[in-house]
C-alpha cells in the first residue's frame, strides 16, 4: 500500500502544523513540566477545565476557542453543528497531527456523535454546543460490578415515574467522572426482557441530588477511574436518546468514524524514539547490547500498528465499517503499550525503579516506569483483549462459537 500523502493531502497536514504551531497554547507545550503534576495525563484538557489552576483552564479555554474557529474540535460533526465536516482521510491527518505536537483532545465526541445518531433535534440544539465550548464535560456511565466486559448483565435500574425515571444502583471505572459535570450511561428499565434489550441510554446532570462519585486510585497511584452511586436520582425522560427499552443498540451503535487508533500509534512511536535516542547517547554499552534487539522489535511493532490504523481509516474512507479489523487494532496497540513499557524500563535497570518524574536520577523522567504501571488496564478496557481475540477469531476468520 502507498501512504503517501496526495498533493491536496500534504497541503492540509502543511496547514494543520501551521494552526498547531500558532495556536497551541504554552501551556500544552512544556510536556517534560507537565509531567511533574498529578492531573494523570500530561495533556488533559478536561482536567485543567474542571479541576486546575486558574492558569491550567484559561489555556484550556483558549484551545476550546482556537479550535471552535474551524470546527476541529470535533471536526466529524455536520457544520451546522460547529463540526466541520471533515472528510475520514482529513480527520486522520488532523488526528495525527495533534498525536505528533502532543496536542490534547477536547472531549465529548462520544456522547456528541451518539445524538447525531439517535437524538432529536431538541436535543443536539441543547447538548452539541456547551459540550463544545466545554460547558459540558462527559464521563461514561456503562460499567458496572459484575457486568463490564459482559455489559448486558448490567443491573442499574431505572424505573418510570411520570414523565421521570428514578434511578437506583451502581456503575464502576467511571472513567472521568472526577472531572465532569454531565454523565451518559446505560439504564435497566426493563429487568424482564432478554439480556441485551430492557435497557435505555440515558443523559443526566452529575450534581443531580443522589449521584455520588467516589475515587478508584490505581497500581500507579493514579486518579483516572470512579465508582458511581445512584440513589433516587430523578432523570427527565426527555434527556432518554432513542428509544426507551432500546438503548443497547443506541450504546453499540458505530459512533465515531473519525477514531483509527492513530493517537496511540503515534504516542508510542515517539516514545520508542525517544528510547532510541537515549539508549545510543547514555546508556552503557554492555546494557545497550542487551536490549538492542528487543528496541528493534517494539520499533517494528510500532510501524506495524501504524498501518493497521491506516487501514482502519483507508477502510473508512472508502465507506466500509472495520470490524474485526478495528478489534485487531484495539488489541494489538494496548499490547504494544505494554511491551514498549517493559523494554523501557528493561533498558534503564534498577533506575527504572525510580518512579517520580523529577528525580535527576529518573531516566526520561520515568516516563517507561509510570507507563508500566499505567498500561496494565490497556488491555482491559474498551474492551478486553480476549473480548477482541472472539471478534477476530469469529468474524475475522469464520471460526464456530466455543
Amino acid at each position: 500500500m502507498d501512504w503517501n500523502d496526495t498533493p491536496e493531502q500534504a497541503a492540509f497536514r502543511s496547514e494543520v502544523r501551521a494552526f498547531l504551531d500558532a495556536r497551541l497554547p504554552a501551556h500544552y507545550r512544556d510536556h517534560e513540566a507537565r509531567r511533574h503534576q498529578d492531573s494523570g495525563l500530561e495533556n488533559d484538557w478536561q482536567q485543567d477545565l474542571a479541576n486546575g489552576t486558574p492558569e491550567d483552564r484559561t489555556a484550556a479555554r483558549e484551545w476550546a476557542s482556537a479550535l471552535a474557529e474551524r470546527g476541529w474540535g470535533q471536526p466529524h460533526w455536520p457544520r451546522e453543528y460547529g463540526g466541520a465536516s471533515m472528510s475520514t482521510l482529513e480527520q486522520f491527518i488532523l488526528k495525527q497531527e495533534f498525536a505528533r505536537a502532543e496536542a490534547p483532545d477536547i472531549g465529548g465526541h462520544l456522547v456528541g456523535s451518539t445524538l447525531l445518531v439517535h437524538g432529536t433535534e431538541e436535543q443536539k440544539q441543547r447538548f452539541l454546543a456547551p459540550t463544545l465550548r466545554g460547558e459540558m464535560l462527559w464521563a461514561q456511565g456503562f460499567s458496572e460490578p459484575g457486568a463490564g466486559s459482559d455489559l448486558g448483565s448490567l443491573q442499574c435500574r431505572a424505573v418510570r415515574d411520570g414523565d421521570e425515571f428514578v434511578i437506583n444502583g451502581q456503575k464502576l471505572w467511571t472513567s472521568a467522572g472526577h472531572k465532569s459535570n454531565w454523565i451518559f450511561g446505560l439504564f435497566r428499565t426493563d429487568p424482564d426482557a432478554p439480556k441485551h434489550r430492557g435497557i435505555t441510554f440515558m443523559m443526566l446532570d452529575a450534581t443531580t441530588p443522589g449521584v455520588s462519585v467516589r475515587p478508584i486510585i490505581s497500581m500507579g497511584w493514579e486518579h483516572a477511574t470512579n465508582e458511581t452511586f445512584y440513589e433516587d436520582v430523578r432523570v427527565p425522560a426527555s434527556q432518554v436518546v432513542g428509544d426507551v427499552n432500546r438503548g443497547w443498540y443506541v450504546g453499540m451503535t458505530l459512533l465515531d468514524y473519525e477514531r483509527s487508533g492513530i493517537n496511540r500509534a503515534v504516542a508510542q512511536q515517539l516514545l520508542v524514539d525517544e528510547l532510541v535516542a537515549h539508549v545510543r547517547a547514555d546508556t552503557p554499552s554492555h546494557r545497550r547490547e542487551l536490549v538492542r534487539r528487543e528496541v528493534a522489535d517494539r520499533a517494528i511493532e510500532c510501524e506495524v500498528l501504524n498501518n493497521l490504523c491506516m487501514r482502519i481509516a483507508s477502510m473508512h474512507a472508502s465507506g466500509t465499517i472495520p470490524n474485526y479489523e478495528a478489534s485487531m487494532g484495539k488489541m494489538y496497540g494496548s499490547e504494544v503499550a505494554q511491551r514498549v513499557a517493559r523494554t523501557g524500563t528493561k533498558a534503564f535497570g534498577q533506575f527504572a525503579q525510580l518512579w517520580a518524574p523529577d528525580d535527576p536520577y529518573a531516566p526520561l523522567k520515568a516516563k517507561h516506569t509510570q507507563n508500566y504501571c499505567h498500561t496494565v488496564v490497556g488491555t482491559i478496557a474498551g474492551g478486553s483483549s480476549e473480548i477482541q481475540r472472539n471478534i477476530i477469531a469469529t468474524r475475522g476468520l469464520g471460526l464456530p462459537r466455543g
